[in-house]
This record gives structure tokens, sequence and C-alpha cells, in this order.
């Protein structure tokens, strides 16, 4: 499988990459998907509500979810690794955690994941709260979402790259 080293998820349309993020969760074999797989799931084995909402779409003047899926696999290859399409954005808490982390005066180099991660261990979360910044809910919601982006991207990731601006 060939990984793609510029950022193509930008290329993709929310809806397909929300697609694309539900069947690799379908798929999870723990063999990596490729787009050649995408574009099988969606052939053979996708639900026939969504199947039948595809199909009419190809009426409408913009492209279906499969036209998309077909082009970039034109321009990227079946081998494609189907992940590097998925755009993840950080939730309204954790963008502001992360902001906060990026604002930090002691910061030399932008901070990866596994710096927001670092600053939530060391009480980052409370700290938001206590600010009126997050509500007390929010903050737990904070480990579970950046140690699934770690997962996903890798604790090196840009953490900045996943900021939700609304």
């Amino acid at each position: 499988m060939i990984r793609n080293p510029i950022d193509i998820a930008t290329r993709v349309s929310p809806e397909l990459s929300s697609l694309i993020e539900s069947i690799i969760s379908q798929l999870d074999g723990g063999e990596p998907v490729t787009l050649a797989g995408i574009r099988a799931f969606v052939k053979h084995d996708m639900p026939a509500e969504i199947d039948e909402s595809e199909h009419m779409h190809h009426f409408d003047l913009d492209e279906s979810l499969s036209d998309e899926l077909d082009d970039l696999i034109e321009q990227f290859g079946e081998s494609a690794a189907a992940m590097d399409f998925i755009y993840a954005f950080a939730s309204e808490p954790l963008t502001r955690a992360i902001e906060e982390v990026m604002n930090n005066e002691n910061r030399e180099n932008p901070p990866s994941l596994n710096d927001v991660r670092d600053a939530l261990l060391e009480g980052l979360g409370g700290s938001l709260v206590g600010n009126g910044v997050l509500e007390d809910d929010e903050e737990y919601m904070l480990m579970p979402e950046i140690d699934e982006l770690i997962e996903l991207y890798g604790g090196d990731a840009l953490a900045e790259d996943f900021l939700r601006y609304e």
C-alpha cells in the first residue's frame, strides 16, 4: 500500500470522507484498507438505503460519491491507503485545548498530538474548566478524543492540523 505524503484528505468531500471512515471501521480486519477496498464495498456491500440514495444522486448536477471515489482512484491509484482520505477535525473543546497549548509562550515548536496529550495529563483540562473555557462535562471527553487521533494519525502529527474553525 502506498502512503501519500501530501494532505490529500483536503481534496475529499466531507461526505466521502465520512463514508470512507465508516467503511474502514466496518472492515477493521487488521489489514490496511485501500481505495480499491472502499470501491469494492461501495459496489457490492453497501447497505440498500445508502445505495438507493447514491443511485438517485447520479441525477443531480454534483458528482456522486462513487464518481468522486473513481476520480481519487484514477488520480492516486487503487493501492492508496483509504485512511489518507479521511479528514479529521478535533471537537470544539479539544480545539480550545490545542489552541491553549499552541499559545503557550514557552513553546518553541508547534505542538504535536502527543504534546497536547501530555498537557492534558498535566491538568490542562481542569485549568480550562477553572477558567470557564470548558464546561465540566467537556473535560472528560478530551483524553479519549486525543487518544483516538493519536491512534489514527500518530502522536507526532501536528495538532494544529486538527483545529476546527467554525
